[in-house]
């Protein structure tokens, strides 16, 4: 496949360079709502403008989340490995066997049908790990410790609302317990779904970043809130016309 050979190829040339950047310490979740197809990133760190590197995700594809010393090559080529018919597992197998620096990487993907595979490698730094769940996937490295991705587990799988909310819910716990030992500065939700973009035109239905803020979660909560008022969901807008009706 055409597609496999250009993983293969483009993953393993890296810039020397590449070390002289900032680490991307942070958690995130990869997430997909099974009810109204909607799949995204929800991200918190330390980092400035984390959303500019992390989350990627396409409508009825899946999502990606590249961090640590982030790949962003990992992004568009891992969807397009999930367009191809990969598993989350291929393609996180794939990605990191080419990568010779995997082991500075952590990586987490979810499929649109909700099959989800994480990575960390053995030179993130501590604590570093993750956890696969259904519909989602969390992680996170220079945590405080392990308490925070079992925080934003349950903070996204206790959570009601929109995927957005759940995701929102789910950062939320993970700063409430420990978060990044490094503190807070950026943060960033992408949320997809055919159709559902501006104007009916795009999949990016919410792409909101705090890029520099003390408290980016809330902010972006804030911006969210704001954005759900100005672009409700167009299922919700056909429902509520359905009862005017």
């Amino acid at each position: 496949m055409k597609i496999l050979k250009y993983a293969w190829f483009v993953l393993p040339v890296f810039a020397w360079a590449e070390f002289h950047q900032p680490s991307i310490s942070t958690f995130s979740i990869v997430a997909r709502d099974m009810k109204t197809g909607e799949i995204g990133v929800a991200v918190q760190s330390k980092f400035l403008a984390v959303g500019s590197v992390v989350p990627y995700a396409k409508a009825g594809i899946g999502a990606v989340a590249s961090q640590a010393w982030g790949n962003p090559r990992y992004g568009p080529i891992g969807l397009e490995l999930l367009a191809h018919g990969k598993s989350a597992n291929e393609v996180v197998g794939l990605m990191t066997a080419s990568d010779p620096n995997r082991e500075h990487r952590q990586l987490a993907i979810i499929r649109i049908d909700g099959n989800a595979s994480i990575f960390t490698g053995q030179e993130c730094m501590d604590w570093a790990g993750g956890k696969t769940g259904e519909n989602y996937a969390v992680q996170g490295n220079l945590l405080t410790g392990k308490e925070v991705i079992h925080a934003m587990s349950l903070g996204f799988e206790e959570a009601n609302g929109t995927l957005a909310e759940r995701m929102l819910s789910s950062l939320h716990a993970g700063q409430q317990a420990g978060g990044d030992k490094r503190g807070k500065q950026s943060a960033a939700l992408l949320v997809v779904r055919d159709g559902w973009g501006y104007g009916g035109l795009t999949d990016r239905f919410r792409d909101l970043r705090v890029d520099d803020h003390p408290s980016p979660i809330k902010e972006l909560e804030r911006i969210y809130y704001l954005h759900r008022k100005i672009f409700p969901r167009p299922d919700q807008i056909l429902e509520n016309k359905k009862v005017a009706e």
